[in-house]
């Protein structure tokens, strides 16, 4: 438990961080002189270095040890985000939100191949459950806490708060963590693309990778354009679509609170297909004409989903290649990751063009499909 609630608030720094740009992007936008387009980038200028960074990250977690990883990731994460907050200019709070995304990716993957390290099968669900709450209350207060204070003190007091929460977690993680005790071995080249070819011999992993990589494209692509959204449902302010985006959390606490007993009933197979058509459905409320807080009712819904979905994910993924955990959570994260920084420049496009409504309607029909489809082939690769 201990192990867990230090991983946990790691988890807790990378999640806040990742998450309170979505709220304010309007606010951003006005006050450096972008487009909202523009501003919405700078949500993939953390998600793509984050994926991108997995390949390098996984095998250095499995070389000097996934407790080492953490906490460096935290440091330098706590370094990009100082930078961000004090950054002059558009670019230079791009390139604070890049260095920070870069090493924040070394922290969530690593703590979940810890705990498959230290955990048994048998009860490693529940215990990334756990763990995933914990990552889940930093998305909801980075989303809430960052709409509420961007409005009454402006964004940059959003990245400063942020950069005092990574580094006090950051200190509590060098003082915790330091009495892990794991192995080390040699980083070479070579080494890492023997633990990646491991990996992908399963052939479970090419589905597993693609249903998670469609989950960040399907699901997250969509958060950055909550504000405007909004707008066109009746509110207006980063307050409101902070709350929203805090909702899709609140869906995944109630998600924590009941997952023994959802695993009890419906199995890992109909724990996917029920997450991917409830979140499915939910985003296809949001095409409709709807009061903004059915919006933020659907964002819940749409939240429970997705976790009932990708909490199953990650424990299939955790035993992809038990000898090379930490580069095939990698590997998971970076899919993960690539999909969500892929999402705001497609559909900033496709919205452009098309506007929100016909955006969720494609949106939430391909996610309604995905659990049947995902949990179909895996079982048939693993046959």
């Amino acid at each position: 438990m201990r192990l867990i609630f230090l991983l946990g608030l790691a988890g807790f720094a990378s999640a806040f961080s990742l998450r309170t740009t979505d709220p304010m992007l309007t606010l951003i936008a006005d006050d450096l002189g972008v487009t909202v387009r523009q501003a919405a980038l700078l949500a993939s200028a953390y998600t793509l270095p984050y994926a991108l960074m997995q390949i390098v990250l996984g095998p250095v977690g499995d070389a000097i040890g996934k407790s080492r990883l953490v906490r460096l990731a935290l440091a330098v994460l706590t370094v990009g985000l100082a930078l961000s907050t004090i950054a002059p200019t558009y670019g230079t709070v791009m390139a604070g939100r890049i260095l920070a995304g870069a090493f924040a990716g070394g922290i969530i993957p690593a703590s979940m191949a810890l705990i498959g390290d230290r955990v048994p099968y048998e009860e490693r669900q529940i215990a990334i459950s756990r763990f995933l709450l914990a990552v889940i209350l930093g998305q909801m207060s980075g989303s809430a806490v960052s709409g509420a204070l961007a409005e009454a003190f402006g964004w940059r007091a959003v990245f400063g708060l942020s950069t005092g929460l990574t580094a006090l977690i950051c200190v509590a993680t060098l003082i915790g963590l330091a009495r892990e005790v794991e192995t080390r071995s040699r980083l070479s080249v070579a080494d890492a693309q023997r633990r990646y070819a491991t990996v992908l011999t399963n052939p479970a992993s090419l589905i597993v990778f693609a249903t998670v990589a469609a989950e960040g494209l399907l699901i997250f692509g969509v958060f950055p354009f909550v504000a405007p959204v909004l707008i066109e449902h009746g509110a207006a302010g980063a307050f409101q679509a902070g709350l929203t985006i805090a909702a899709f959390a609140i869906g995944g606490v109630a998600y924590s609170a009941v997952v023994r007993r959802l695993i009890a009933s419906l199995g890992q197979w109909g724990m996917m297909k029920a997450g991917g058509l409830a979140a499915g459905l939910a985003y296809l409320v949001i095409a409709f004409p709807v009061p903004w807080p059915v919006v933020s009712l659907a964002f819940l819904v749409a939240g429970f989903g997705f976790y009932m979905l990708h909490n199953t994910m990650q424990t299939q993924a955790t035993e992809l290649a038990p000898t090379a955990r930490g580069s095939a959570l990698a590997l998971f994260a970076s899919c993960f990751f690539i999909g969500q920084g892929i999402g705001p420049v497609l559909y900033g496009y496709i919205s452009t063009h098309t506007g929100f409504g016909p955006l969720f309607l494609g949106v939430g029909a391909l996610t309604a499909g995905l659990g049947f489809a995902s949990a179909r082939l895996i079982r048939r690769g693993r046959a």
